[in-house]
């Protein structure tokens, strides 16, 4: 009886999808079927072999009905169930030992029902590509742009030879260029899938090399050892692809090296003022980097606490607080230690390093050694792509914010008073104080002004790396032979400098590894000191050159 009673069930189960595929034939595609129709397809899916299943979903795809996306995605992902005694298929959603069920179709709650009395629709890995091609084949026709292109990367990936019709039928109706290549190239996916002719095959191959992408090429390798003039067009768009690829990566690898040049330009360019104008060799210049992304970390944390509407503008409130903190804490190192010794680097570079030491242990007794939590503003999260380089919003602005920085700071030295004074110790100490220009306190006000700028650089670094007591510590070596290498107190040639050691760090990594890498360049350094003990932009003078 048993045996009787299945063979009926699936006798009834086969004619119900044998109506379902006739009615959908019958339907017009695109048009808006009854409930009842509808219904009769959705119980289709509960079919006994996967092949019917999926057979299934291409007879629901083809109703382009609205409501069927939301069925075939619920099948998806393992929400649909189907009664034991009813035979109904429905959307179930696990609440303890019983399903909250709702009607696939009109999307009315049912209501509870014991978990036992029902069995999921369960879906292999075949069907899931299936239902991914048939929701990218109902949304091709959609009124949203961004729901048309998102079907069409689908069915690229689906690669279906049966989603061409609906493909063509959605090329012939687009008027956005960018979705019609979309359209266009997940058709040539598809008719490569297919048994199409071998010239339809080869016009495909040349439409996809277009996209000049990782994807593309994934594709085409595929067809490499394929017979006839397919197998030689694809390795041909191969070829192609990879040297647009090997492009694309070094435009990349320059993006990653201005990024880069950018953060040590931000680190040194406050090094370069003090060190250029006092020949200190100031060691804890990296804590003042560490001091500003500490003020943001404070800053973002009041602000949480006590106004949290106004987290996105947080950094342009840390900026001047950082500048002033920072600064204040230069200017109290070189009042109270560095004037005391002047002519003297080797010790300054000792007081500095045992300064640096107290700096960190200061922060580590008020905030703890772990890392801090320094939030991103909702404009500097995220990214974008420009061709096949990804540009984060957070390293764009930095390096905005850097070239901001540099001018500003090139416009203070040149076009005010304290400029000109600056520029004339840097030239020549003691006749500028024959001229009156107090260089005790052009001393404090440089010392400061470069503690305030790593102080705002640390602004930056802090949505980049981690908020540690051991941020400046990365940078401080860094921030030396950028300032070495591109000329003691010049601002151009630290700019130079940065950009040049930014760039090359990223192409030598992918070969060598970041720490020989900055092996390389720090050898490349001392060999091109050797030549050019000034650097590459020298600052001139009487007191410089003597």
């Amino acid at each position: 009886m048993s045996k009787t009673r299945d063979l009926l069930a699936a006798l009834v189960i086969r004619l119900t999808f044998v109506v379902a595929l006739f009615a959908a034939v019958l339907m017009p595609a695109a048009a808006q079927s009854t409930d009842a129709e509808l219904k009769l397809l959705v119980d289709a899916l509960a079919a006994r072999g996967f092949s019917e299943t999926e057979d299934a979903i291409k007879a629901l795809a083809f109703t382009g009905d609205d409501r069927v996306a939301a069925v075939l995605g619920a099948l998806g992902e393992g929400n649909l169930f189907v009664g034991k005694t009813s035979k109904q298929v429905v959307i179930g959603r696990a609440a303890g030992r019983d399903l909250v069920l709702t009607d696939p179709v009109t999307r009315a709650e049912i209501g509870t029902e014991p978990s036992a009395a029902y069995t999921k629709i369960r879906v292999n890995n075949r069907l899931r590509r299936t239902i991914q091609a048939a929701i990218g084949t109902l949304t091709l026709l959609s009124d949203n742009p961004v729901t048309r292109r998102a079907a069409a990367e689908a069915v690229m990936k689906t690669r279906d030879p049966e989603t061409i019709p609906a493909l063509d039928a959605a090329i012939a109706e687009e008027t956005d260029a960018g979705i019609l290549q979309v359209m266009q190239e997940a058709r040539a996916a598809a008719v490569l899938n297919s048994d199409a002719a071998e010239a339809d095959k080869v016009a495909a191959i040349a439409t996809i090399a277009g996209r000049g992408d990782r994807e593309s090429l994934s594709i085409l390798t595929q067809y490499i050892a394929a017979p006839g003039e397919v197998g030689v067009a694809a390795q041909a768009a191969v070829d192609d692809v990879n040297t647009t690829i090997a492009l694309w990566n070094a435009g990349q690898n320059i993006w990653f090296g201005v990024s880069l040049g950018s953060v040590l330009l931000l680190a040194a360019i406050g090094l370069a003022i003090t060190f250029g104008v006092m020949g200190v060799i100031n060691m804890a210049h990296g804590e003042m980097v560490m001091i500003g992304a500490y003020t943001t970390f404070v800053v973002q944390q009041q602000i949480r606490m006590y106004a949290p509407g106004l987290f996105d503008f947080s950094l342009l409130i840390a900026l001047p607080l950082a500048f002033l903190v920072a600064g204040a804490i230069g200017v109290a190192i070189e009042r109270g230690v560095i004037r005391f010794l002047y002519g003297r680097p080797l010790e300054t570079l000792l007081a500095t390093w045992g300064i640096s030491l107290i700096l960190q242990q200061a922060v580590r007794s008020r905030f703890g050694a772990q890392n801090q939590q320094v939030g991103n503003p909702s404009w500097m999260s995220g990214s974008f792509d420009v061709g096949l380089i990804s540009i984060t919003y957070s390293r764009l602005w930095i390096v905005v914010f850097a070239i901001f920085v540099f001018f500003a700071l090139m416009a203070l030295l040149k076009r005010t008073p304290f400029g000109l004074q600056t520029r004339a110790v840097t030239a020549n100490r003691q006749m500028a104080s024959a001229m009156g220009i107090r260089t005790p306190w052009i001393d404090a006000m440089t010392f400061g002004l470069g503690s305030g700028v790593a102080g705002i650089a640390g602004v930056a670094l802090s949505q980049i790396e981690n908020v540690s007591p051991n941020l400046g510590q990365g940078y401080i070596i860094d921030s030396f032979m950028v300032v070495v290498f591109g000329g003691v107190g010049n601002l151009w040639g630290t700019l130079v400098g940065a950009l040049t050691l930014g760039i090359a760090n990223k192409f030598l990594e992918p070969y060598a590894g970041a720490v020989l890498g900055k092996i390389f360049v720090l050898v490349f350094i001392i060999l091109f000191i050797q030549k050019r003990p000034r650097g590459l932009f020298a600052l001139k003078g009487r007191s410089i050159e003597a």
